[in-house]
């Protein structure tokens, strides 16, 4: 008997990992933003990280892991343990000169980058935001090693340590936060140590991976030879890495282009990164937990030519997706502005920036499920050997997301460079969808559209009872103060939460069934 396409047991527990590095996230973020604010020094920092970030959503957790997963589950299937170890040391090889050598150009080039990234700053915040890039340059190396790690511990089924490893970079980075909160430095010693804490950090993502991989044989050797390139593995590596970075570039394009255009506002690129973080969350814990257990089965069931069986996975990840994303997306829209108050508004961040980092999140918000989407369906594609597909979905979204950009920034400002950004993350799942159909004739199981529109429902009576919450809570609560904060957030997003469930099971959503069911299992392991 096959096993279930996809264990919902395994997406909770990573969805409940990711979760507490996502919550983590957003201490760090409070941190952060009551360190920093909303201003001239957070929008240095978030372009300076951004550097070395967006090489790292390219490269190390993108193209290198589309290929690294699927190449390396076949070899662990089909030539066995030691000739996967062998294959996962000539990448880690390879890393190190690779993304060692753009590290040290990074360094080199720093000014060309902050210039082409923030037109808009002054020259006294372009030389601090060059500091902090070179600062956080070697993250890109310590993190794409952290990628090859992930992947050899997802490709065995083994998810919990890839998905806590962010936990210990947040905790690292809080840590160093509130040593310069307790000492009271000023913006600008403070940012450049928090530059040092997210280095700090990267070292612990890499290291909470290594005691699993070592428990299950693995001894890094990196093997730095011409000719580990002759090697097949290798070759398949580097045809997907190229395709993917292509199609991946297109997001990193993206997020350079919007931070272009937010640069002419002093504190914009801060309201976005702050409301992007906070969409980070669902897409992180629901998202990326489903595209992981998905993706490893989808590579497997490819390794072992069962097309059907990676249809089947597919189909109901991407239902799993939908009942997860699509009601977060609508509870983010509807409750921004309490969420953005109660988490960001201490201290040096201002009610004025939580108006503005909450209308950045509902533009954000909009494209949640598309992103989300695109995480489950590009793996599969780079898993099956058909990279092209998601380059063109990749290289359309981001044209779109250039002309929206172009079209929206005039009239809307910031709001434009978010509602940009989701619409093309949106067009971008369309394409890898009709594509998906076309070639293969459909995903696993029945009713992916009836389910949608199921949700779709469910979701609507969310939204009316989260705004009527919300409304009612206003007029009877004080004016000011953390309880109102906090009732006007948690209150409303409780009871849109059991509206939903409750809609769900009036509807007859089976994903219901299977959540409650994991959890079950999951509670009668733990005794």
């Amino acid at each position: 008997m096959s096993p279930a396409p996809v264990r919902m047991g395994r997406a909770l527990w990573i969805s409940a990992a990711t979760m507490a590095s996502r919550v983590l996230g957003l201490v760090r973020e409070q941190v952060f933003a009551a360190l920093l604010g909303a201003g001239q020094f957070t929008d240095a920092f978030v372009t300076a990280f951004r550097i070395s970030n967006l090489l790292r959503d390219l490269f190390a957790e993108g193209a290198l892991s589309a290929g690294f997963v699927p190449t390396f589950a076949d070899y662990d299937r089909n030539r066995g343990r030691a000739e996967a170890w062998r294959l996962a040391n000539a990448v880690v090889g390879l890393v190190l000169i690779v993304v060692g050598a753009i590290t040290l150009l990074g360094i080199a080039f720093a000014p060309q980058l902050v210039r082409f990234m923030a037109p808009g700053y002054a020259p006294e915040q372009v030389v601090l935001t060059v500091k902090l890039a070179r600062i956080m340059m070697p993250f890109l190396l310590l993190v794409s090693l952290a990628a090859v790690a992930m992947g050899m511990l997802n490709a065995q089924a083994r998810f919990t340590a890839p998905a806590l490893a962010p936990a210990l970079f947040n905790v690292a980075t809080i840590a160093v936060g509130a040593f310069l909160w307790t000492l009271g430095f000023g913006p600008r010693t403070a940012v450049i140590g928090w530059s040092v804490g997210t280095l700090l950090g990267g070292v612990f993502q890499l290291m909470a991976q290594v005691p699993s991989l070592w428990r299950l044989g693995y001894r890094p050797r990196p093997i730095i030879s011409a000719a580990s390139l002759r090697e097949p593995g290798i070759r398949r590596i580097g045809r997907v890495v190229g395709a993917a970075t292509i199609g991946l570039s297109a997001v990193q394009v993206n997020i350079f282009v919007s931070n272009i255009f937010a640069s002419h506002e002093v504190g914009a690129v801060s309201w976005l990164n702050y409301a992007f973080r906070l969409m980070q969350l669902p897409l992180g814990v629901f998202g990326v937990a489903i595209a992981t257990v998905a993706g490893a089965g989808v590579a497997q069931r490819a390794a072992a030519k069962d097309l059907a069986g990676a249809r089947e996975t597919l189909g109901a990840a991407m239902r799993l997706v939908a009942f997860l994303n699509v009601p977060s997306a609508v509870g983010l829209m509807v409750l921004a502005h309490p969420i953005i108050g109660l988490i960001y508004e201490h201290r040096a961040f201002r009610a004025a920036d939580t108006v503005s980092t909450a209308q950045a999140l509902v533009c954000y918000a909009i494209g949640l499920y598309g992103y989300s989407a695109v995480k489950v369906l590009a793996p599969a594609f780079y898993a099956l050997d058909e990279a092209r597909v998601p380059v063109m979905g990749s290289l359309l979204g981001m044209a779109c997301n250039v002309a929206l950009n172009l079209t929206l920034y005039p009239i809307l400002g910031f709001r434009g460079v978010a509602l940009g950004t989701s619409l093309a993350a949106t067009v971008n799942f369309a394409v890898l969808a009709i594509a998906w159909k076309r070639m293969h004739g459909g995903l696993g199981g029945a009713g992916i559209y009836r389910h949608l529109l199921r949700v779709l429902c469910a979701s609507a009576v969310l939204a009316l009872v989260a705004w009527g919450a919300l409304q009612g809570l206003s007029q009877v609560l004080p004016q000011r103060g953390l309880v109102r904060q906090l009732a006007l957030a948690l209150g409303p997003i409780a009871l849109a939460a059991a509206a939903y469930l409750a809609a769900g099971r009036a509807l007859g959503m089976r994903e219901l069934d299977d959540v409650l069911r994991a959890l079950r299992r999951r509670r009668a392991g733990a005794r």
